[in-house]
């Protein structure tokens, strides 16, 4: 006799306790286990929040939020940092545990459980969904790869970190790993 997998759907994970959900993204209907952040992924998730809010509100373009989960065509992912304009802050909605809309910059920082081929993937989801920047940031290599609408880059070194979506932000990607990968005594 076959068995069948039930897949989860977004109202499903929605409706799950917070205990088993914490940690999880739903990907393909499955819960996938997202947990085992470092201080270092840590630190730089909190300074691209810490750096950009108040320029986000200072200049009133919309909302930062870590780890905020969004409906990825039927997939939740939680970017480390997302950023969306304030034409979809109408369609926040404060109850939810996943956003029915997708960010308009979402921001992954590699981690010790995750490939760079997963973020990826998640990547190629974000932007087919409608996401108009990525950035997959890599302590390891110190640099950030940017995936846009005008085009794809490898940022390194004294190369600038800027978007249109943001600005007045800019930081030499050399200064962003500087600033978080050396612990202050």
């Amino acid at each position: 006799m076959a068995t069948t997998t039930t897949r989860l759907t977004i109202d499903d994970f929605e409706r799950l306790p917070d205990e088993q959900v914490k940690n999880h993204e739903l990907v393909n209907g499955e819960l996938v286990d997202v947990s085992g952040n470092t201080p270092q992924h840590n630190l730089i998730r909190d300074w691209f929040a810490e750096e950009l809010r108040p320029l986000v509100r200072e200049h009133d373009l919309g909302l930062v939020i870590t780890e905020q989960e969004y409906d990825f065509d039927g997939n939740a992912h939680g970017p480390d940092v997302s950023f969306f304009g304030t034409d979809k802050l109408p369609l926040l909605d404060m109850h939810k545990r996943v956003q029915r809309f997708v960010p308009d910059l979402a921001i992954e920082i590699v981690s010790e459980r995750q490939t760079f081929q997963d973020l990826i993937r998640k990547k190629n989801r974000y932007r087919q969904c409608g996401t108009a920047e990525v950035w997959i940031v890599s302590p390891e290599s110190r640099e950030v790869y940017l995936y846009s609408d005008r085009g794809n880059r490898i940022l390194a070194a004294e190369d600038e970190l800027s978007t249109e979506l943001l600005p007045g932000f800019r930081i030499r990607v050399k200064q962003l790993f500087e600033t978080n990968l050396s612990p202050r005594r």
